[in-house]
């Protein structure tokens, strides 16, 4: 080995050994926080006398999390999950206070239909909905025989939790945090580099197509990680809060810009496979300024700034090379191929620009200025919600009855347990073997107390020893919650060996308490897992996958026909949300991962380009009989995408075409031709999704650029 070799290797090693120094401080960090929140949780609930310190310090647990952002986000939604379930608790009491039937009845429709809500949200939006839930049984369940003690419950339930919550934010806030909003700049920073790096790339001809489209999934990802992240680090701070706006502009403006660079992408294939290489070839001219412009010597903290006055020159450039490359076409289709690359190419450098500047701006020490209004749509999956609701409802149901009929003295704690868990993992994409983990981690914790209980503790006493007996069994379940493979087991374990242990001022040490409450327990879960077996959920199953993908189709619909205003946005969030929801179901490499990449893409493009067909309507007075055919043209395009056949190809193509020759007469509507080609270039594309409603199929000729 040579000695470059050797210091190659050697500064490999100590990168490699920096990096597990790196995580591994990051991880005991998160344990030692956790424990400092836990316990200082207890002694203040101790030193309030509140009845179930328990509680107080099981809160700490189940809002832990390594980043400060996250542990706030949390511990938001589920203040406010507790005091409205408080209410509901309170409520369903002092209706039914002496009517078992139908007030386990109330409680398991509560229940149910918190779980349902639970669903339909994929943060931490989900937990104000489990905590509505889990705190309705926390203050009705034990007072069930005493209903003149729920105003009693509520209070100090609410008090123990939101106790909880305020020292667990304190903690993270204040002890070494570690900020979403530092993660979050690093992916805007890393989404900026890779997004223009692969932009030049792709313009310079230096990207092959199966990368080209690839990328897609990489693009839906990085956007969909971004506002989950923007989320919830707006809770972090005031400048977080500040940068929320231009934050969501930047994801918007990013998603844009990429849908577009891929039609241009698709139209100079299409051109190339149809043998139209002179349109094509002076189209791949036009942009090179862009492509030079990109190829930029970067300066440190200045990546975006630098870019924009070479963006200007290149736009300004290739208006200025267009008359002459339109010069040097003859046929009136080269022509009609040119001008409608032109349109789209022109749409790109605009959102191209407008998304290197929000960036310039987010990355200036000062914002300038609001940032427009915008939202991300998320595809809620209404059905889906509802099976939940279902399951979790006839669950409770079902141990409502066993209760009732056996009159079991720990029904309630059965009970209180299945409805955590029943609304934890409502929305998990595969909820039996989330519980199973998690169940395999409680029976775990709840083993690993029963020796600290009965074996540690009662030779202990006063907090202090408290802490020294019980510390060590919970960092073990703390570092298994830490690490990525084991945190369901860790979040079993931990809430076991919380819940159980029961910390109180006066500890008691009973055993048959211990055990009767722990087979009551382990009941609860299994009852939310036998729920999940017997009413599968609808997320990761077959049928989801399908009807999300006809939810995606659906979306040309909506592109068709929905108000225009803020209609680009949505579409846009709607979009990739949808197809991250499916790729998340989706083995990558798959025959249906391919389709599904294949139908997005095709909806993508055909959506964002009736989008722009419809506001360059809207900006213009048309003869009636050219607004009817275009009309006419759209909604059967809407139609073929909402229920895709031969019959319904054959006739969006025939409206397609009676539109574009009606366009075709007025030379002063040359932008609604252009936009109307790139339909007609999409829908007759032989490589597409479409192609299978063909009647007869023309392969195409010719070369297939990269860009």
């Amino acid at each position: 080995m040579s000695v470059t070799e050797a210091k190659a290797v050697a500064s490999s090693r100590r990168e490699l050994i920096a990096a597990t120094l790196r995580e591994e401080t990051a991880t005991w960090l998160f344990v030692l926080k956790s424990l400092l929140a836990f316990y200082i949780t207890g002694w203040l609930a101790m030193r309030l006398e509140l009845p179930q310190p328990s509680t107080a310090m099981l809160t700490t647990i189940i809002v832990a999390n390594r980043q400060t952002g996250m542990v706030l986000a949390k511990s938001f939604y589920r203040g406010i999950g507790t005091l409205v379930g408080a209410l509901a608790g309170f409520l369903i009491v002092a209706l039914f206070p002496q009517q078992r039937v139908l007030f386990l009845t109330a409680m398991s429709l509560w229940i149910g239909l918190c779980a349902g809500g639970a669903t339909l949200y994929r943060n931490f939006k989900a937990y104000a909905f489990v905590l509505a839930g889990y705190t309705a049984a926390i203050v009705a369940l034990p007072v069930i025989d005493h209903p003149l003690e729920v105003f009693n419950s509520a209070v100090f339930r609410m008090s123990e939790v939101l106790l909880g919550l305020g020292v667990s934010g304190a903690v993270h806030d204040l002890i070494f945090p570690r900020r979403i909003r530092d993660d979050m700049r690093r992916l805007a920073r890393t989404q900026f580099a890779n997004f223009i790096d692969f932009v030049q790339r792709a313009m310079a001809g230096k990207v092959a197509r199966p990368d080209i489209e690839n990328a897609h999934l990489r693009f839906v990802r990085d956007a969909v990680t971004l506002e989950d992240l923007r989320s919830s680090v707006i809770f972090e701070d005031p400048e977080a809060r500040a940068r929320s706006g231009h934050i969501m502009m930047l994801n918007q403006r990013f998603m844009a810009a990429s849908t577009s660079l891929q039609s241009l992408h698709h139209l100079i294939n299409r051109l190339k496979r149809k043998g139209h290489d002179v349109p094509a070839n002076a189209l791949i001219e036009l942009y090179g300024p862009i492509s030079e412009a990109l190829d930029a010597p970067i300066e440190a903290g200045a990546a975006a700034r630098v870019l924009l006055p070479r963006l200007q020159s290149a736009r300004k450039a290739m208006d200025l090379h267009r008359p002459a490359l339109r010069a040097g076409l003859r046929s009136d289709s080269d022509l009609l191929d040119f001008d409608t690359g032109v349109t789209l190419l022109d749409q790109f450098a605009g959102e191209l620009y407008d998304y290197v500047d929000i960036s310039s701006a987010l990355q200036a020490p000062t914002l300038v200025g609001p940032a427009e209004r915008v939202h991300f749509e998320r595809g809620n999956d209404y059905i889906g919600s509802t099976i939940a609701f279902v399951r979790t409802t006839l669950a409770m149901g079902a141990l409502s009855l066993f209760w009732i009929g056996s009159a079991w003295p720990y029904g309630s704690s059965a009970m209180l347990i299945a409805t955590v868990f029943a609304g934890l993992f409502a929305a998990a994409p595969n909820p039996s073997l989330a519980v199973r983990e998690t169940f395999t981690g409680y029976l775990l914790g709840m083993a690993v107390c029963f020796v600290c209980l009965f074996y540690v503790l009662p030779e202990m006493d006063g907090f202090s020893l408290l802490i020294a007996g019980s510390a060590p069994f919970l960092m073990v379940g703390l570092a298994l919650m830490a690490a990525p493979a084991t945190t369901r087991v860790g979040v079993g374990y931990c809430m076991g060996f919380a819940y159980i242990l029961g910390t109180k001022n006066q500890m008691v040490f009973d055993v048959m308490n211990f055990l009767n409450d722990m087979i009551a327990q382990l009941i609860g879960v299994a009852s939310a897992g036998i729920s999940f077996v017997i009413i599968p959920p609808a997320i990761g199953s077959i049928w989801f996958i399908h009807r999300q993908l006809d939810r995606l189709r659906r979306q040309v619909g909506s592109a068709a026909t929905a108000p225009l205003t803020g209609l680009r946005s949505r579409f846009e969030s709607m979009n990739h949300d949808l197809f991250g929801q499916i790729v998340a179901q989706t083995e990558r490499g798959s025959q249906a991962s391919r389709n599904l990449l294949a139908w997005a893409l095709s909806v993508h493009e055909m959506g964002r380009t009736l989008i722009e067909l419809r506001n360059q309507m809207a900006n213009r007075s048309l003869p009636g009989e050219v607004h009817g055919a275009i009309t006419r043209a759209i909604d059967a395009l809407a139609r073929l995408y909402e229920q895709p056949s031969v019959v319904s190809y054959e006739h969006a193509l025939h409206a397609l075409s009676a539109a574009t020759v009606m366009t075709s007469r007025d030379p002063s509507m040359h932008t609604l031709m252009d936009y109307l080609h790139l339909l007609r270039l999409a829908l007759v594309d032989d490589q597409s999704v479409l192609a299978e409603y063909m009647r007869s199929k023309t392969l195409a000729n010719g070369a297939t650029h990269a860009a």
